[in-house]
C-alpha cells in the first residue's frame, strides 16, 4: 500500500513492498537463468556508446546492466561478491537467491512471520554446509592429479572455451601449480595475480601460448639496446627517467643566453648522475611506469642496459615481489641527496624480448623469490578474447579454491539434490515453525538441476525425480552410498556418477554460493517498508535563466 508521508516522498509497506522486491529479483534472475550450465546460452550487451559485450558469465552480465530497483541491486552486488570470493558460480548464486526469496515470500503470504522464515533459513544453511563438508566433499588427495584438470574443465564447460577445455585446462593447472606456495604451517596459497593473462588478436584459440615467466606487453625503449639479458638485476622505478623539469608555477629569469646553455647542461648532468647511480648499483635492466626520454635512452645504451618504459604499475609490483625487489618512488634520501641502494634490485635468470603474432613481448624468467607464469591468448577479435580471458580467470579461481581447501564436490546438480533430500528429512524432525521454512529451502535448491535440464532441452521434472530417488537411496542405505555422487549428464540426458565422469567443482565454492544466496534472500525478506524521497531540482546556477524553471 502506497501512502503519502509528511516528508516529501512516498512510502510503500507491508506485502506490497515484498511482492515488488520478489518481482524485481526474479526479473534479474530470469535474465541469467538461460546462461547456466554447459548448454547455457550467451547474452549480447550493448552500452550507451555502442560497446558490445558477449558473455554468459553471470557477474559480467549483471555488472553491465543498469539496474535501478534497490532490491535487484542486492543481487547484482551478490554476484559480484561471489566473483570476488570464489570466482565461479556467479549465475547459480543469483538464481538460488531469487528462488529462496520467492518461496520465503509465499510463506509470508500464508501468515508465517518473516522472522520465523529467516530463522528456518538460517538453520537450513548451517545444516547444508555441514552436510557438504561431512558427507559430499571428496578430498582431492584421493582422486589423483587428474582431479585438478577435471575441475578446470568443468569450469570451462559452460564458457566459450568448452571445445578447447583440455588444451586450456592444462594451461590453468600448470599456472596454478607454478605460483602455488606453502607456508610454515602447511597452509597453501595460490596468488593467481602472479599469472599474467595477455591477449593478442590473430590466429585461433589453440595457438595460445603458456610462458613459464612473467610476460609484459612492453618492449625495449631503443633497438640499440640488448634484446635479452642473462642473470638480470632489475630496477623498478615509478618516476620519469628524463631531464629534471621545474615544478608548475616555478620559473627562472635569465639575462644572459649563455646562462641558459649552462642550465640545460646541468639538467643533462643531473640525469647522467642519476642513471650512473642506478647502473653502479648493479642494475642491467630498468623498468619504469613513466617515460624515458631520448637522452636517458642514450645513456642506458652506452652502459648496455635494457630500459623498458610505460609498464603498468600493477605488473611492476607483482614482478618486484616475485624477484625480491622494491618499486622505488624517488631516489631522494633523508639527507636531501639522491642515491640508489642495490637492495632495491630484483633478480631473475633472464629478461628477453620475444615475438608473439605481429607484436613483441618482454618475458622475465626465473624470478628469485617466487615463480610467475603468463598466458598469451589468441583469438579472432576483442569480443572473443574478452570472453576467453573471463573463462580462464574463472577456471583459475576454481583451481585455486580446490588447492587451498583440498576438497571437491560432484557437479551437475548432485550437491543441490543431495542437500534437498537431506533437508527434507531433517525438516520432519523439527516441531517448530522453522520446519516449513526448511522444507521450502530444500525445494528451492532443486531450481539448479531443473534449470540445467531446461537449458539442455531435457525433461526437467523426469530427470530431477530420478536424481532425487538415487540420492534418497544413498542416504537411507549404506550399500548405495555411491549414489550421492550422481548428477546430471546433460548430453546423454540421464543421471551418472559425476565424480567418476570428472565433473567436479570446489567444495568451498558450493558452500559460499549457498551461504551468500541465503544471506541475500534473508536481507531482502526482512524489508517491510520502502520510503522513497522525491528528488529535488538543482538550485539555479549563476548563468541559469528564469524561464529554465517552471
Amino acid at each position: 500500500m502506497a501512502a503519502v508521508l509528511a516528508v516529501d516522498g512516498e512510502r510503500t509497506s507491508g506485502q506490497d513492498i515484498r511482492t515488488q522486491n520478489v518481482t524485481a529479483c526474479s526479473a534479474v534472475a530470469n535474465i541469467v537463468k538461460s546462461s547456466l550450465g554447459p548448454t547455457g546460452l550467451d547474452k549480447m550487451l550493448v552500452d550507451q556508446i555502442g560497446d558490445v559485450t558477449i558473455s554468459n558469465d553471470g557477474a559480467t552480465i549483471l555488472r553491465k546492466l543498469d539496474v535501478q530497483h534497490p532490491a535487484a541491486k542486492v543481487l547484482v552486488e551478490l554476484s559480484q561478491h561471489q566473483d570476488d570470493e570464489v570466482g565461479d558460480g556467479t549465475t547459480s548464486v543469483v538464481i538460488l537467491a531469487a528462488e529462496l526469496l520467492r518461496r520465503g515470500n509465499e510463506l509470508v503470504k500464508r501468515k508465517i512471520h518473516p522472522t520465523s522464515v529467516i530463522s528456518g533459513y538460517r538453520v537450513a544453511v548451517r545444516e547444508a554446509c555441514n552436510y557438504i563438508r561431512d558427507q559430499l566433499a571428496v578430498p582431492i588427495d584421493t582422486l589423483g592429479k587428474d582431479a585438478l584438470m577435471n575441475v578446470a574443465r568443468t569450469s570451462m564447460s559452460s564458457k566459450i572455451l568448452a571445445a578447447e577445455s583440455d588444451f586450456f585446462a592444462d594451461f590453468v593447472v600448470r599456472g596454478a601449480l607454478r605460483v602455488k606456495t606453502t607456508n610454515v604451517n602447511g597452509g597453501v596459497s595460490v596468488p593467481i595475480k602472479q599469472i599474467n593473462v595477455l591477449r593478442a588478436i590473430g590466429k585461433g584459440a589453440r595457438d595460445s601460448i603458456f610462458v613459464e615467466g612473467y610476460a609484459l606487453n612492453c618492449t625495449v625503449a631503443s633497438t640499440a639496446m640488448p634484446r635479452g639479458m642473462q642473470k638480470a638485476k632489475i630496477a623498478f622505478l615509478d618516476f620519469n627517467v628524463g631531464k629534471a623539469k621545474l615544478p608548475l608555477g616555478v620559473s627562472i629569469e635569465l639575462k644572459d643566453p649563455k646562462e641558459l646553455a649552462a642550465v640545460h647542461a646541468r639538467e643533462a648532468e643531473l640525469l647522467k648522475e642519476r642513471i650512473t647511480k642506478i647502473v653502479a648499483s648493479g642494475a642491467n635492466v630498468v623498468l619504469t611506469t613513466k617515460g624515458m626520454d631520448d637522452l636517458a635512452v642514450k645513456y642506458f645504451v652506452e652502459h648496455g642496459v635494457i630500459g623498458i618504459r610505460r609498464c603498468k604499475k600493477d605488473d611492476l609490483r607483482r614482478i618486484a615481489k616475485a624477484c625480491g625487489g622494491k618499486l622505488i618512488l624517488t631516489m631522494a634520501d633523508l639527507e636531501g641527496a639522491e642515491s640508489f641502494d642495490a637492495s632495491n634490485l630484483g633478480e631473475a635468470e633472464s629478461v628477453s624480448q620475444e615475438p608473439v603474432g605481429d607484436n613483441e613481448l618482454t618475458v622475465i624468467r626465473g624470478c628469485k623469490v617466487s615463480s610467475a607464469a603468463s598466458m598469451i591468448l589468441r583469438g579472432p577479435n576483442t569480443y572473443v578474447l574478452d570472453e576467453m580471458d573471463r573463462s580462464v580467470h574463472d577456471s583459475l579461481c576454481a583451481v585455486k579454491r580446490v588447492l587451498e581447501s583440498g576438497s571437491i564436490v560432484p557437479g551437475g546438480g548432485a550437491v543441490e539434490v543431495g542437500l534437498s533430500m537431506y533437508l527434507e528429512n531433517f525438516a520432519r524432525t523439527l516441531g517448530s515453525r522453522e520446519q516449513l521454512a526448511i522444507a521450502e529451502f530444500s525445494s528451492a535448491l532443486l531450481v539448479i538441476p531443473k534449470t540445467l535440464a531446461v537449458n539442455a532441452a531435457l525433461d526437467a521434472t523426469d530427470l530431477t525425480a530420478k536424481l532425487c530417488t538415487l540420492h534418497r537411496a544413498a542416504q537411507e542405505s549404506a550399500e548405495k552410498k555411491s549414489y550421492q555422487h550422481y548428477g546430471l549428464d546433460l548430453f546423454e540426458g540421464k543421471p551418472r556418477d559425476n565424480v567418476a565422469a570428472g565433473v567436479l567443482e570446489p567444495a568451498m565454492g558450493k558452500i559460499k554460493c549457498i551461504q551468500f544466496a541465503t544471506e541475500a534472500a534473508m536481507s531482502i525478506l526482512r524489508i517491510d517498508d520502502l520510503i522513497k524521497l522525491t528528488p529535488k531540482a538543482d538550485p539555479k546556477g549563476p548563468h541559469d535563466h528564469e524561464d529554465d524553471y517552471e
